[in-house]
């Protein structure tokens, strides 16, 4: 009997998945037996060293700047058909400068507009196989975040997009899902990670009392694509250890 959760022949793009979560989820649907291509911000593949969590090996590759439309619109389709779609880009601007138009715009056009226009392109392929778009937003979205408004503002679109876009294209056949990150050991979260202080700060207010894994990721991600999920739409599932509560 084939397992709910083995994607073997499936397709699989990672926007944002060169490395942290996103690359976590993409090793998890390749462990599966996926065919899984991800989008990067650097030129090529050997510019990633391992040192943030990147591991390419068996992974396809593109670079593209998702904060421009047009590089978006541009970019070649990876595969000819394409059974999920996950959307984990992102970017942070610290020292408030999310406060400032530059910080601002720059954290809105990844963050928030690129997942509508990465939906759009990837749309008709996605019709075709009945297949799955997983939005990974955060928890930052439910909640304020008092030195980065762009960011949680965009997390929190994210999570609204998340229940439009299952609205809008379940007449497709096409489950639009997300899920909302706790605090990961990843290059946005260094600034908590690696201060011993602020991160023992972090750990004790999280019930599970550790930090999530980009596997811990990979799972929830794993579940809404597969047939057990079948039935949910428009939902963003929470996977923080607790943290929200």
């Amino acid at each position: 009997m084939t397992s709910d959760t083995d994607f073997s022949g499936k397709h699989v793009l990672v926007v944002g998945g060169s490395s942290g979560i996103g690359n976590g989820i993409a090793h998890g649907f390749r462990d599966r037996g996926a065919h899984v291509h991800v989008w990067g911000t650097r030129p090529e593949p050997s510019d990633y060293d391992g040192s943030d969590g990147s591991d390419l090996s068996g992974l396809g590759y593109s670079c593209v700047d998702v904060g421009d439309p047009d590089a978006i619109a541009g970019a070649p389709q990876p595969f000819v058909s394409l059974d999920v779609l996950v959307l984990c880009q992102g970017t942070v601007v610290y020292k408030r400068g999310e406060f400032e138009r530059e910080g601002w715009d720059r954290v809105m056009a990844v963050n928030l507009d690129s997942l509508m226009h990465c939906a759009r392109k990837f749309r008709c392929q996605l019709v075709s196989t009945r297949g799955s778009i997983i939005i990974v937003s955060s928890v930052s979205g439910f909640k304020a975040n008092i030195g980065n408004p762009a960011y949680a503002a965009s997390k929190a679109g994210a999570i609204s997009l998340t229940k439009s876009l299952g609205q809008a294209f379940a007449s497709d056949g096409i489950r639009v899902n997300g899920l909302a990150p706790g605090l990961v050991d990843t290059k946005l979260t260094k600034v908590t990670t690696a201060n011993p202080q602020r991160l023992e700060s972090a750990i004790a207010r999280i019930p599970q009392r550790r930090m999530g894994t980009s596997a811990d990721m990979a799972g929830a991600a794993i579940f809404l694509a597969s047939p057990l999920a079948s039935y949910v739409t428009g939902h963003t599932l929470v996977v923080d250890g607790g943290l929200s509560l």
